[in-house]
């Protein structure tokens, strides 16, 4: 496997914030854990928010697609889901009432994934969606931001996703940038970010966020 780019603290979740507050868990797209996650989770705390930022990856990422594919391929769905249950067990236990979880790309995938589980008050997913074969009733509010500019298989697209979540009575809030593409809200990958759009999804989720997880 070639461009793979180590990170600090392998495998050990980065945690912000004062514990006992409102939780959120944010998940990394395929590029892996990489620096731009850290202003992302510094402007939640600055919220108020109790964030924690688990390497899924253990240890490696990359800034290269072909590499990022490799390793979500890699990636087993159990432990990291399992992962995401650890973090919000441990943060209830030391007094988080609320719990969000904010997701990108496959790490928006694996959030939406996660809360059919019912053990998340939230769900934000960047560039998204569950297929058909994946998708079961998600009994909290749910808010999907997405590129103008990107790929579905079948069943997958905003629209068919959209109608599902809608059919099975699940809160939903979406958002389409225009200009941008897929991974438009990762920093660390300057043929890919759109700062603009960017700044207002942050924005945007941090508002749905506070309306769900603050009194």
């Amino acid at each position: 496997m070639t461009e793979i780019v180590p990170i600090p603290s392998p495998g050990v979740p980065f945690y912000y914030g004062e514990p006992g507050g409102p939780l959120v868990v944010l998940l990394h797209d395929w590029y892996g854990r990489l620096p731009w996650l850290e202003n992302y989770a510094r402007g939640l705390e600055h919220q108020g928010y109790r964030v924690v930022v688990p390497d899924l990856f253990d240890g490696v990422a990359t800034t290269d697609e072909a590499t990022a594919q490799q390793l979500l391929n890699q990636l087993d769905v159990a432990t990291a889901l399992s992962t995401i249950d650890d973090i919000i067990q441990t943060a209830r236990a030391e007094g988080s009432q609320r719990v969000g979880v904010v997701g990108f790309s496959a790490g928006g995938w694996l959030a939406l994934l996660h809360a059919q589980g019912g053990s998340a008050d939230a769900v934000v997913a960047y560039y998204a969606t569950l297929g058909p074969a994946q998708h079961g009733v998600i009994p909290c509010p749910v808010l999907l931001q997405f590129a103008e500019f990107d790929e579905w298989d079948e069943g997958e697209d905003p629209e068919s996703f959209i109608g599902r979540l809608k059919d099975h009575g699940t809160p939903v809030t979406q958002f389409t940038y225009l200009g941008t593409v897929h991974s438009f809200a990762n920093a660390t990958i300057p043929e890919k970010v759109n700062v603009a759009a960017a700044a207002l999804a942050f924005a945007r989720t941090a508002s749905f966020l506070e309306d769900h997880l603050i009194d």
